[in-house]
């Protein structure tokens, strides 16, 4: 392989060459030349007629590499040109209504910018040696539009924030209590003292409110569970927000209406995409804010009928709402849950809380947890006292209620759960960049 420079269509900026266009661009240049950069998808030979499918983060198309019209050892170098080899074409864009895009490159130069002898994928590789090299994984057509899409909810989740009011705040990973209940705590050495990752960036948004009033963040949470299901990550994407003077009827309001926007500028946007996946973009895209309400007693009911030895006071996991949410089309809200199960924070009504975890239908279950937020001082100091935690760690949290306290609520947003549903994703680790479970940290 010889020396190979960009400088004939390429972009330069300063001593770093760039790209110029990608492979989606291409239609927009029938009968030009073209300078394509990317990695041999596919490829195969018939006699003196080579085809490579090349792919770059934008999309696929297939060059055609026919001896006696390029170089020898353009031939060549795309007769050795392994799968996942990074290459340089130089051709003519043809119409061709059989290609995908609807174009081919006609080829004039090819050359292999790095092999890649012996790619360890294959048909029959298995979902765990694909994890074991997920660096590699990631390069799948399918993986890539994960990933795209991910970035598109992201995107759709901050303009309804934006759009509403909101202020993204960038809360602290580290921590010194807990948010949510202690046995779920990653603890660390903290020059001496004990420090904890964080599960929910909640505690310090509740803090946010009191000068922004409405608040959000993305940020990770970390949550130190051994379950082993499709849906539960050690470390997931978390939107949070936080809102002053805002009760719980509100809250929902705000939830429905942020999962509806998500929904509908996914199937606007990524309908090719969803597709793609099996799903239907018009279910998406003409979603409305009107979820359906159930109480936590309706839900103990319909999961009865099939799981007779449910207890009531019990909380709903992985295997109850998948029961229940066979029964329901859109996300649906289950309300007021026995205090018994629910966190110190959440404001108590009798032996309710005040509180809604709204569940994606078909089986896939909770993607936000809310509540409204007790702000009455000597009722937190009583339940973060009955968890049998120390007060003096959270003076400052009790600071909140002490100085001008008001009604105030919030909620968490799993970003992976969300699209996994959206995607019906047989795994939530597909929804994730590099997923941490229990079994892996690795790569």
């Amino acid at each position: 392989m010889g020396v190979w420079t960009l400088h004939t269509y390429g972009v330069t900026r300063g001593s770093i060459a760039l790209k110029a266009y990608y492979i989606k661009d291409l239609a927009e240049k029938i009968g030009q030349d073209v300078e394509i950069y990317g990695w041999v998808y596919r490829k195969r030979r018939h006699g003196k007629l080579i085809f490579v499918v090349v792919r770059d983060s934008s999309g696929i198309v297939q060059i055609s590499i026919r001896k006696g019209s390029v170089p020898e050892e353009s031939f060549e170098a795309a007769k050795a040109a392994d799968i996942e080899s990074s290459i340089r074409v130089l051709g003519v864009v043809k119409e061709d209504e059989r290609a995908t895009g609807g174009v081919e490159v006609a080829c004039t130069m090819l050359e292999v910018v790095a092999p890649s002898p012996d790619f360890p994928i294959q048909e029959d590789t298995g979902p765990e040696a694909l994890l074991d090299i997920r660096h590699l994984t990631l390069r799948s057509t399918e993986s890539q539009k994960i990933m795209k899409m991910k970035m598109g909810l992201v995107k759709a989740a901050r303009e309804f924030f934006d759009g509403e009011g909101f202020y993204e705040v960038f809360p602290p990973i580290l921590m010194g209590v807990a948010g949510e209940g202690g046995g779920t705590l990653f603890s660390l050495d903290y020059f001496g003292q004990t420090a904890y990752l964080s599960q929910t960036a909640q505690l310090h948004l509740e803090a946010a409110i009191f000068s922004l009033e409405n608040v959000y963040s993305l940020t990770p949470s970390f949550r130190a569970e051994k379950s082993r299901t499709r849906r539960h990550l050690t470390e997931f994407s978390h939107f949070e927000a936080e809102m002053a003077w805002c009760d719980q009827k509100e809250n929902e309001g705000i939830q429905e209406r942020l999962v509806t926007h998500i929904c509908n500028a996914l199937g606007e946007r990524y309908a090719g995409d969803l597709e793609c996946f099996d799903q239907d973009p018009a279910y998406f895209r003409d979603m409305e804010p009107t979820f359906e309400r159930i109480l936590y007693d309706e839900a103990v009911s319909l999961i009865q009928e099939t799981r007779p030895d449910f207890c009531f006071g019990a909380d709903l996991g992985f295997e109850e709402e998948k029961v229940l949410t066979e029964h329901f089309e859109y996300p649906f809200f289950v309300q007021r849950f026995p205090m018994s199960i629910k966190a110190f924070y959440m404001k108590q009504e009798g032996d309710r809380a005040v509180c809604a975890d709204l569940e994606a239908p078909g089986g896939y279950g909770e993607i936000i947890g809310g509540s409204q937020r007790e702000d009455d001082l000597e009722s937190l100091m009583a339940r973060i006292a009955a968890e049998g935690e120390d007060l003096e760690k959270y003076e400052w949290y009790l600071d909140l209620r002490r100085y001008g306290s008001v009604p105030h609520s919030g909620f968490g947003m799993g970003t992976e759960r969300l699209l996994r549903w959206i995607l019906k994703l047989d795994h939530i680790r597909s929804a994730c960049l590099f997923p941490r479970t229990p079994a892996r940290v690795y790569p």
